[in-house]
């Protein structure tokens, strides 16, 4: 008798734990939720490319940063100064029931849309520009399958917050929407529910988060080159996801991101509501200031040090924290003294960088393994606004470019934007957070693949994209073959 007790007992100790976890996972916002975030290359992208090396990857990225950091504009209205090249994607579910597009997540953006099927009507063209063909891999969303699908009328706040809208037919609030390059889509502003999957192996990994009503571009027409199935901005206006989810599902207007480095083939994680809480040890807090473009996250970065170094900025630096940006730009007043100072402590012997990449300063590294290369370079440190510092450790600061060669992965600031921007891989194993609440960025030092909970293995292509039912769990990706691990950063 006393056995069957204990053995009662014992389940039913069980049961409490289980159904309080339960609780804890179905609470509508109140933990928050968190997404892969995948880079356009890992072999989890549809457009990882096996035919190129590793080095070949990190020359593309740097190559395309040029591109996204100074494109000139052809347009008179233009949402963002970026280009439309991207480093990484993220799943959405969108409808009822829901479709899954797997779309650019950008936090130089913010429009979401979506490539849309023109049967609920063919949207508004543009004057005297070549039509292209829609985005590549090309899964549309058709509202007709819809039974939550409404478009916005003209009256609406969000279709006054547009840069470039009009009403010509009727009560549809059509759009249209430039990117720095040139490249547009135009469609109708529309509202639908947006249903998140918690990421494979995060906690309350089968919880889904269902948001009613989100603004979002049916794209229909299209200039220029987009590959995906939309754009999900993440920037800093009231247009954006993040904003929206504020507003909708007491989430808070906050999301994290952190970054697995370069060198680990695997999605990192894109933490929105509580779970955006930056709380490693160390952690900086900075302000955000304001920006002659809105969208953009605008941090003060003061100065730079290497070791009892210190540079200065000569006024104020604005600095973009961009996750699509592959290198990190720095004004020249900065990057020029940081420069000098690192090739008097490296030493290693120098190497002509790469013909098509305007780095400056690169190394032969022949023969020398990670962590040996690691330890003759100094942590850089940025000092950034309300007295934060970040240190940016070897892999922050240099990248591997071609066999035997390493390169800072530092350049200069476009001398048009005169912006500096932190880039991609500055933000390698950093948890960064954004809170619009506060009007802050924090960052700090992470293991990124360890504290994604699982997420810190390689995974293979993920399957072509299907509707995912609600309250469903997506299917995990498997994990790819120890050689398809790219090595590059150190």
């Amino acid at each position: 008798m006393a056995a069957t007790t204990r053995v009662s007992r014992a389940l039913l100790l069980v049961g409490v734990v289980l159904t309080a976890q339960l609780c804890a996972c179905t609470a509508y916002g109140g933990d928050g939720f968190s997404v892969e975030f995948i880079h356009r290359d890992s072999v989890g992208s549809p457009f990882h490319d096996p035919s190129l090396t590793a080095h070949g990857r990190v020359v593309k990225a740097l190559a395309r940063s040029y591109a996204r950091a100074d494109a000139p504009s052809g347009h008179g209205v233009v949402s963002e100064l970026t280009s439309t090249p991207f480093e990484y994607l993220m799943a959405v579910n969108v409808g009822t029931p829901p479709t899954r597009l797997l779309a650019i997540a950008d936090t130089g953006s913010d429009l979401v849309w979506l490539n849309c099927s023109k049967k609920h009507g063919p949207g508004p063209a543009f004057a005297g520009d070549a039509p292209s063909p829609p985005p590549r891999p090309g899964v549309v969303f058709d509202p007709s399958k819809s039974k939550t699908y409404r478009l916005v009328g003209c009256d609406s706040g969000a279709c006054r917050a547009l840069p470039d809208s009009s009403c010509a037919g009727g009560d549809k609030c059509t759009y249209y929407y430039y990117y720095g390059d040139g490249s547009a889509t135009s469609g109708l502003l529309s509202t639908e529910t947006f249903t998140f999957a918690d990421a494979p192996g995060a906690r309350c990994g089968d919880r889904t988060t269902r948001v009613p009503n989100v603004n979002f571009g049916c794209g229909t027409n299209f200039v220029g080159s987009f590959i995906g199935d939309g754009l999900v901005g993440l920037g800093n206006s009231n247009l954006s996801l993040v904003t929206q989810l504020g507003a909708h599902a007491s989430l808070g207007q906050r999301f994290s991101y952190c970054l697995v480095p370069y060198s680990i083939n695997a999605s990192s994680a894109l933490n929105f509501g509580a779970r955006a809480a930056v709380t490693e040890p160390g952690a900086a807090t900075t302000p955000l200031i304001p920006s002659r473009v809105k969208t953009y996250y605008t941090i003060e970065l003061a100065s730079v040090e290497v070791g009892n170094a210190t540079y200065k900025a000569p006024r104020q630096t604005p600095a973009i924290v961009d996750s699509g940006t592959t290198l990190t730009f720095l004004d020249k007043a900065l990057l020029d003294p940081l420069v000098k100072e690192l090739a008097g402590r490296i030493k290693l012997p120098k190497a002509p960088p790469p013909a098509d990449l305007q780095l400056p300063l690169c190394y032969n590294v022949t023969g020398l393994k990670e962590g040996q290369i690691a330890a003759k370079i100094p942590d850089v440190k940025l000092g950034l606004g309300g007295g934060a510092v970040v240190t940016l450790k070897a892999l922050n600061t240099f990248v591997v470019v071609q066999a035997e060669t390493l390169c800072l992965a530092i350049a200069p600031a476009s001398e048009r934007l005169r912006t500096s921007i932190i880039g991609n891989i500055a933000q390698q194993n950093m948890h960064v957070g954004y809170d619009l609440d506060k009007r802050t960025v924090t960052f700090a030092a992470a293991d990124c693949a360890r504290s994604h909970h699982g997420h810190g293995h390689a995974h293979a292509r993920a399957p072509a994209p299907a509707p995912v039912h609600a309250h469903s769990r997506a299917p995990a990706p498997a994990p790819a073959p120890a050689h398809e691990r790219l090595r590059v950063g150190v």
